[in-house]
């Protein structure tokens, strides 16, 4: 190996508050948990679950979802 190659490392880029609709897995993810969380706390009729539902559903690419379990 050259030393070029040994110094490249392969990284995500971080954060940048410049760019927030940019890489929205982690909320995407989150909000996915969060509503399963809640309908099995509260039921799938509290108001507030349906909030965590409208959000992973907006942020999450229609392919994951249509895979995830219901």
């Amino acid at each position: 190996m050259s030393e070029e190659t040994k110094a490249f490392t392969l990284q995500t880029a971080s954060f940048d508050a410049r760019f927030p609709n940019q890489n929205q897995t982690k909320h995407c993810w989150q909000n996915y948990v969060d509503y399963y969380k809640c309908i099995n706390a509260k039921g799938e009729e509290f108001t507030p679950c349906k909030q965590f539902f409208r959000a992973y559903h907006s942020l999450c690419p229609n392919e994951w979802v249509s895979i995830w379990p219901d």
